[in-house]
């Protein structure tokens, strides 16, 4: 794995029998239409989001961009779990075959995104945990792999099931694995999944609607907002916190079909803003045109912010990182810290550019990924 990759701001998931060596291209297409159609200027995420007038064409103009320059889908998985459900075994074979043959056309055309990977079925059972291997091992020894290939690994209930899973990846060594949360008790066995994963796990995502229904929560009651989600999130943001584990949301299962595209695109926005403000920087996408939506949420969060942070950052490097204030706002070195990390990762979602950084923070874009104490040091010394 590329020691320099930077978190995606989604995961697009797409059944395995819908899978073509163009279809991460195609997906880019549909969202730049969607954003064309039905967000044509900057009054509409004012009226769809409620994004404020002075900021809505900045926002709209980024969105824009994003979508005509990309990568617009930034990482995808092939699903053989819920997206692809349960088949004969002899036409899984087939889509695992066929997926192997599309993605190293799509290898050989550079037409995936930076981060690739499939979502096999569960260990949870030994007939799905059996299914599971059996299309692991076709797809891996049939496909030419992009650098960066991930498998996640659905409702785990059991550090064994990350073993296992580890031991079938030994003959390929650079796959890393995602775990997914989904049961009750595996928010509280977080560590020994981590371990059990030996170094291999790259990110661990949320599903809250299994979750929810493992809980016994009322299918009309089943939303992102619900007060067990944030628990489940505030287990896992403790428990990870500075392990280098990216956290993932789930998906809004509410799709932007005509005619109810913005009500869809609202859901899904305020799902976004919910997730940004729970530290979960990432989360799903089922449908293409949910992205334009997405991109919305997130650097309208950023974008928001930015004259405050700015200012903050600014006067606490200028006085050489002692504790300072800015109006009502007092900063220290650890909310420093997390001032240098929101500018990176506005940064890396495109809501500023490399040369807007200098100017906005007085730091350089180096400078932007390491400490308060090694800026300080390293300018000490010149």
């Amino acid at each position: 794995m590329d020691s320099s990759l930077h978190q995606p701001i989604h995961t697009v998931y797409g059944g395995a029998h819908l899978f073509k060596s163009t279809t991460c291209g195609k997906l880019a297409a549909w969202a730049q239409k969607a954003f064309a159609e039905y967000a044509p200027d900057p009054a509409a995420l004012t009226e769809v989001f409620g994004i404020p007038e002075a900021l809505a064409e900045t926002v709209h103009a980024r969105v824009a961009e994003k979508l005509r320059r990309g990568p617009v889908v930034e990482d995808f998985r092939i699903d053989f779990e819920d997206g692809f459900g349960y088949r004969p075994d002899d036409e899984e074979d087939a889509a695992a075959d066929n997926a192997a043959r599309e993605v190293t056309a799509a290898v050989q055309a550079g037409s995936l995104p930076g981060l690739f990977g499939i979502r096999i079925k569960s260990f949870h059972s030994g007939a799905t945990k059996a299914r599971a291997l059996r299309t692991l091992d076709r797809f891996l020894s049939r496909a030419n792999l992009p650098q960066s290939f991930l498998v996640t690994l659905p409702k785990i209930t059991a550090p064994e099931q990350v073993a296992a899973l580890l031991d079938a990846l030994q003959p390929y060594p650079e796959v890393r694995i995602e775990i997914m949360i989904e049961t009750p008790g595996s928010i509280f066995i977080l560590p020994q999944l981590l371990e059990a994963a030996q170094g291999k796990c790259i990110a661990a995502h949320f599903g809250a609607y299994d979750y929810l229904a493992s809980l016994g929560i009322a299918a009309s009651e089943q939303h992102l907002h619900h007060p067990a989600c944030d628990f489940a999130r505030s287990m896992m943001l403790t428990t990870l916190a500075e392990t280098g584990v990216w956290l993932v949301d789930g998906a809004t299962n509410l799709l932007p079909f005509p005619p109810d595209v913005h009500r869809a695109w609202k859901r899904h926005y305020d799902n976004i803003r919910h997730s940004l403000y729970n530290g979960f920087y990432q989360s799903w996408e089922l449908h293409p045109a949910q992205i334009p939506a997405r991109l919305a949420a997130v650097y309208g969060f950023f974008l928001e912010g930015l004259t405050d942070a700015s200012t903050r950052l600014r006067n606490f490097m200028d006085r050489a990182a002692q504790a300072t204030r800015v109006g009502a706002v007092f900063d220290d070195a650890a909310t420093g810290r997390g001032l240098l990390n929101y500018f990176q990762r506005a940064l890396d979602c495109g809501a500023i550019s490399e040369s807007d950084v200098p100017g906005l923070t007085g730091v350089t874009v180096g400078e932007l990924g390491s400490s308060f104490d090694r800026i300080l040091a390293a300018r000490r010394s010149v």
